[in-house]
């Protein structure tokens, strides 16, 4: 009977979450979906816009980009709407990082798990942790995986055909050339991104990162990092007194030559930045040895979202190989996917098969390893101290 039962449930449960979905799509439809994602990048606006259109016209779905320039600014408003016991929110939809997706869960201000309920999450692999772990915090179904990210570098082969492969070969250049080397202003995301890589490669056991922030353990492992940046900043980009406001920031030093490198989260970045006339054709990617800091982008839905149904229905097309695969075509977006091409049907994969590569960009098997993110709770004293160590020179 227990066996018969057993069997019972395994028919019933597929029809169920069948049925279950049914009723979310008809729900989603006519509801107008607030999406807040960083607005700071022309294709990445352009690639949201093209999903709008497609929700529009297939699931009678409006979405709207709400461009933000730190996430952490819309959590500060559903903190405040929650106070104000506001039931339906501005936000339907976040694209989050490790950093305030642990501020999200801390403070109680997602919705109910959701991502086992989504028929696209059948593509991602159970198996990868990084699927499931946000900056070292277990992700628990609140958030859905959208994209990897790996910082790389760019630079322009014929200014510098021999670009430096590691930190220590980065300061001699900086040495030989002053003024040609720098980084994003923390807390912008890829200035802290560059703080949390070298302390990555300086620490003396980068174990700990892993684990939530002690005061000793802070100390102890970014003593490296300072002096690193003590020796850096001399010799960077105005003497290290200013520095680039974004990595987009970066790009256009590189371009009228005053920069020698710039860096990027998006492994295919310096394809984009080609193929709209931002940068030469001359420019390449590299790394550094051993490997460069990686993570992987998710996107959340608030505990007061309005229209909870139609995100849930725009995330799982964003996760769909369709929308994924376009995702990660360099002469779109080039973010790569969080798709498990096991997984996928023939015809699937042969559309990420067939996406140009750019000799701009490394493959996958030449970026090394990804070292993982620390504990979110590092980022905060670590931009503080970045702050009060070099912004009161």
């Amino acid at each position: 009977m227990r066996l018969l039962i057993a069997l019972l449930m395994t028919l019933v449960a597929p029809l169920a979450s069948a049925d279950r979905w049914s009723q979310t799509l008809l729900e989603a439809r006519g509801q107008t979906v607030y999406f807040n994602a960083w607005g700071g990048s022309e294709v990445i606006n352009q690639y949201i816009a093209r999903v709008a259109q497609t929700l529009a016209s297939e699931y009678q779905i409006q979405l709207v980009h709400v461009k933000v320039d730190d996430i952490a600014a819309v959590i500060a408003r559903l903190d405040t709407e929650r106070r104000a016991r506001a039931s339906q929110g501005s936000t339907d939809l976040l694209w989050v990082n490790g950093e305030n997706f642990a501020r999200l869960k801390q403070e109680g201000l997602l919705g109910e798990p959701f991502v086992d309920a989504l028929p696209n999450a059948q593509f991602l692999d159970p198996n990868d942790v990084t699927l499931f772990n946000d900056f070292s915090i277990p992700t628990d179904g609140l958030e859905a995986p959208w994209g990897r990210a790996r910082l790389v570098f760019l630079h322009d082969t014929s200014v510098l055909p021999a670009p430096p492969t590691s930190l220590e070969e980065m300061l001699s250049f900086a040495l030989e050339n002053p003024g040609r080397v720098s980084y994003p202003k923390p807390p912008n995301f890829h200035g802290t991104t560059f703080l949390k890589h070298v302390l990555l490669k300086t620490a003396p056991n980068p174990d700990v990162l892993a684990a939530p922030v002690t005061p000793t353990a802070f100390a102890e492992q970014t003593a490296s990092l300072w002096n690193f940046l003590d020796r850096l900043h001399p010799v960077a980009w105005r003497q290290g007194r200013q520095f680039p406001d974004s990595a987009e920031g970066m790009m256009q030093l590189l371009a009228d030559g005053e920069l020698a490198i710039a860096l990027s989260f998006n492994p295919n970045d310096a394809a984009n930045q080609i193929a709209v006339g931002r940068l030469p054709e001359t420019v390449r990617t590299h790394i550094h040895q051993g490997g460069t800091l990686g993570n992987t982008h998710f996107l959340a839905i608030p505990l007061n979202a309005r229209a909870r149904a139609a995100a849930l229905v725009t995330i799982n097309a964003l996760l769909s190989p369709r929308w994924q695969a376009d995702k990660a075509n360099p002469e779109v977006w080039g973010d790569p996917t969080v798709l498990d091409m096991r997984r996928l049907d023939s015809d699937a994969r042969a559309i990420f098969a067939a996406l140009p590569i750019s000799p701009a960009v490394l493959r996958a098997d030449q970026l090394g390893p990804a070292l993982p993110e620390p504990h979110a709770s590092w980022t905060e004293p670590l931009e503080a101290t970045w702050r009060a160590r070099y912004l009161t020179q």
